[in-house]
């Protein structure tokens, strides 16, 4: 069965509270990345972020990039929370991998954490 590669940048990532869902479905972690410096994050209520692409005023936001079944690719999207949805990422070095984006209303009034460069960063100055 082949394999297609996600980047994710929150709750999926290792040793967080949703990783599991990634090793449910066979997940292997491949390496550490950040994105091209075209992205905005929001904390949704502390729960977890959403990562928007912008025209203007983003940053690089770490994030994790993940081997997996494709057909565990659709499992994963269906445990995400609510507003939160798969598409192409720009990576630094210009390459382009699938992974988890927020749509624009779950952003909406949130606390935006861009200035973190990413969630691992913004928990551990939440919780310091």
């Amino acid at each position: 069965m082949p394999n297609c590669e996600l980047a994710v940048n929150g709750t999926l990532m290792q040793g967080l509270e949703l990783n599991g869902n990634l090793q449910q479905v066979g997940a292997m972690f491949e390496r550490e990345a950040i994105t091209a410096p075209i992205y905005r994050l929001w904390s949704i209520d502390d729960r977890h972020p959403a990562m928007m692409r912008v025209g203007e005023g983003g940053q690089s936001i770490a994030l994790e990039i993940w081997s997996l079944p494709v057909a565990g690719l659709v499992q994963i999207l269906h445990q995400e929370p609510a507003g939160l949805c798969i598409g192409k990422i720009k990576l630094a070095d210009n390459s382009e991998v699938l992974g988890v984006l927020g749509e624009p209303f779950l952003c909406q009034g949130k606390c935006e954490i861009t200035e973190f460069g990413g969630w691992r960063n913004y928990l551990k100055s939440v919780n310091s």
